[in-house]
């Protein structure tokens, strides 16, 4: 790109010499030929030997450009460029390269027109591939300056503080902390683009005290209990919400003899699922599938506004040969939500772009929900025990200022630094030393002040039941329930969420039958029994 820069300007700096009065052949300054050059850039066939070259001199008396010893008539004016048309052009050609400034764009589709047309009939070699160079320059300005930020202008003159953190910020980008410590950008949302601002700016603007409330009823030893706490700052432009369900996860691992790789997805989708559905009503239900091509096939979770949770995997006996990455592949992270009173539920789909679950729950939120958010979840395991499960979520609401925003940013890098990793284990190696979703809680909204909104202990919970079985086989054709009674003598069916295991022999199914009239397929029936 650099060589490509310097053999542009020495173009323009060639055309805007209208001084010269001897012939010359362009060429580099480190003596390579410009010929060369502009055949690899163009992808033209390699240049004729330099004695067989275009000779370029703008003023040849007559106005006449010689090439090779034949003449062709080109008046002067019809083939020079002038002092201000090289001058602008130069710096539109740099100001393109550098990707720095959208008036570099309008300025290009301003002069190229009148540039293009003056030299149309100029049959220089020259001037051909500098038009050919200035088109694609000219596209390239017009398509980077589509895609600059709207927040771009404000990268221009930048403090030494800004300096820092824009590189602070790149190095985030390529790491795994990105979108675990950085809010995610929601499209068409300028106050969700991450900003920064100077701490004397920060601690100017911000108004709200350290004075912690009384948090003794939230208080979580060693995080025992499971738990998910949710917060907002003094100045309600943030909710943080945190989460630790060691036992939940245990339990699920015992009920599907699940091995480590399969618990760690199956606890990261759990908890991303109350995280994200934390605040719903109760009888609301989340349902989170990351469908993949994995070896994993596919991760569902499902929690209710009572912290209600159940979940399974397609593979729980996975082993350890793979990766989290590795076990749930490519595919769709798809959302549905319900509740009892909707005409019909909402659903959302986005792409798998990491394949660590968290991550790609945090781009679904803010591509198809527009929620502009920091989330993060991990599990650690000893052997098939898991020692810990936590997560937290940061979310910005609406009229949340910028400079609340950099405070928070600074605040989860501090949580990386405290947690001893890169990111990938957030929070879970605090909560191995005891930090409980309260205290990790308190250090996020350290300098913003931290009202409690509510906490709930979420718990496993299966809402199969052989009422349920009884109405799957009335679905079915009664000849087809006869024919499995009469192979096996029985009819089995097992819970994929808790893994409980329901058997009916021929009279139990006969007397069900008996029990239950009317359409199947309808849930009024279902309600009525549900009432008596």
């Amino acid at each position: 790109m650099e060589k490509r820069t310097d053999f542009l300007v020495l173009l323009m700096d060639a055309c805007s010499e209208a001084d010269a009065d001897s012939p010359q052949v362009l060429s580099r300054s480190d003596g390579e030929e410009v010929g060369s050059v502009a055949s690899q850039a163009v992808g033209l066939a390699e240049p004729a030997p330099a004695s067989e070259r275009a000779l370029v001199s703008p003023h040849d008396g007559d106005g006449v450009r010689s090439q090779t010893g034949a003449s062709t008539s080109s008046t002067a004016s019809g083939s020079e460029i002038s002092d201000t048309e090289g001058g602008m052009l130069r710096w539109s050609l740099r100001a393109a390269l550098g990707a720095s400034n959208s008036m570099a764009a309008a300025a290009l589709v301003w002069l190229l027109p009148s540039v293009i047309l003056k030299h149309m009939m100029c049959t220089s070699s020259r001037v051909a591939v500098l038009l050919l160079l200035v088109t694609m320059m000219a596209s390239l300005a017009l398509s980077t300056a589509a895609k600059i930020r709207p927040v771009a202008s404000c990268a221009f003159q930048l403090t030494p503080h800004q300096r820092a953190s824009s590189l602070g910020r790149r190095r985030w980008a390529s790491s795994a902390a990105f979108g675990r410590t950085t809010f995610r950008h929601v499209r068409g949302d300028l106050d969700s683009w991450r900003m920064t601002s100077s701490p004397e700016e920060a601690a100017a603007a911000s108004t709200a005290s350290d004075t912690l409330p009384d948090l003794e009823k939230y208080r979580n030893k060693n995080n025992l209990d499971d738990q998910v706490f949710s917060a907002i700052s003094g100045d309600g432009g943030l909710k943080v919400t945190v989460a630790t369900i060691r036992n939940l996860l245990n339990e699920m691992m015992i009920q599907h003899t699940m091995n480590p790789v399969p618990g760690d997805a199956l606890g990261r989708a759990t908890l991303c699922a109350l995280l994200a559905s934390n605040g719903m009503q109760e009888e609301q239900m989340f349902q989170l599938t990351m469908k993949g091509d994995g070896p994993l096939r596919g991760c569902v979770a499902i929690v209710t506004g009572k912290g209600e949770a159940r979940g399974y995997v397609g593979n729980p006996s996975l082993g350890d040969d793979f990766t989290l990455k590795e076990a749930v592949g490519s595919g769709t992270v798809q959302v549905v939500k319900n509740h009892p009173e909707w005409p019909r539920p909402y659903n959302g789909i986005t792409g798998i772009m990491h394949g660590d679950i968290d991550r790609d729950v945090g781009i679904y939120l803010a591509e198809s929900e527009q929620r502009s958010c920091a989330l993060a979840a991990a599990t650690a395991f000893n052997g098939i025990l898991c020692t810990a499960a936590g997560g937290y979520l940061v979310e910005r609401l609406p009229d949340c200022s910028p400079d609340t925003m950099a405070h928070m940013e600074r605040n989860l890098a501090k949580l990386v630094e405290m947690n001893g990793d890169d990111g990938e284990a957030l929070p879970t190696n605090l909560m191995l030393e005891g930090k409980t979703p309260v205290d990790i809680a308190t250090i996020l909204l350290s300098g913003l002040g931290m009202e409690p909104l509510d906490q709930l202990e979420p718990s496993p919970k299966c809402e199969c039941s052989e009422e349920k079985l009884v109405r799957s086989l009335r679905l079915l054709p009664r000849e087809e329930v006869d024919t499995i009674l009469e192979e096996e003598g029985k009819v089995e069916a097992r819970c994929q969420f808790c893994g409980k295991v329901y058997r009916m022999g021929p009279e139990e199914v006969e007397r069900q039958f008996s029990l239950w009239q009317g359409d199947a397929s309808s849930d009024e029936e279902w309600k009525q029994r549900g009432q008596k």
